[in-house]
């Protein structure tokens, strides 16, 4: 995302402040959820289902203008980005439903180890992982899936939990997605 960022900053101004914003708000959404999941367990609606609409109007009208409103001759601007309703545009929506798509197929493969704001809010973070790419939505799932592992291993190893133990997902998913945004080049 950094990278994409750098690109977009010449080249399409515009572009460069909606995939801003739409980091600003990743990290003011992913801090909240966050605390709940951890305290509460629950990833509630009044955050992530507005989330789908911040996300949807803030990347894809970065993807738009960084095309439609890039300046002459800005080829950094196309480089990140292509017609809305081209291969980038889609891409974030079909991101989204993918990775939904994924984890409500393991929600419904074994219901008590996913709840269901897992399943909505991966819907989410494939939108911003889309954004950025296919190998971004692969490698933010990966992630998420070893950041939970591990954490697991850690409370198993130091008896602060069984194999029963339930753990909040919502946090690691979103760390997931938070250090393939900034790690992975774009």
């Amino acid at each position: 995302m950094i990278h994409r960022l750098g690109n977009l900053a010449d080249a399409a101004p515009l572009a460069f402040w909606l995939v801003a914003a739409a980091c600003a708000y990743f990290a003011l959404m992913a801090a909240r959820l966050t605390v709940i999941d951890v305290r509460h367990h629950l990833l509630p609606d009044r955050i992530v289902i507005p989330s789908y609409a911040v996300a949807g109007v803030l990347l894809l009208g970065a993807t738009a203008s960084s095309v439609f409103l890039a300046e002459p001759g800005a080829d950094a601007a196309r480089d990140g980005g292509a017609a809305l309703f081209g291969v980038p545009g889609l891409r974030i929506v079909a991101g989204g439903a993918v990775l939904w798509l994924f984890y409500f197929v393991l929600r419904a493969l074994y219901p008590p180890g996913m709840g269901f704001g897992d399943v909505k809010l991966a819907g989410v973070l494939g939108m911003y992982l889309g954004f950025l790419g296919w190998s971004h939505v692969f490698a933010g799932t990966v992630a998420a899936f070893v950041f939970g592992g591990v954490w697991s291993l850690g409370l198993l190893a130091l008896r602060r939990g069984t194999l029963k133990s339930s753990i909040p997902f919502g946090p690691f998913m979103l760390a997931g997605t938070a250090v393939v945004m900034v790690v992975l080049p774009a």
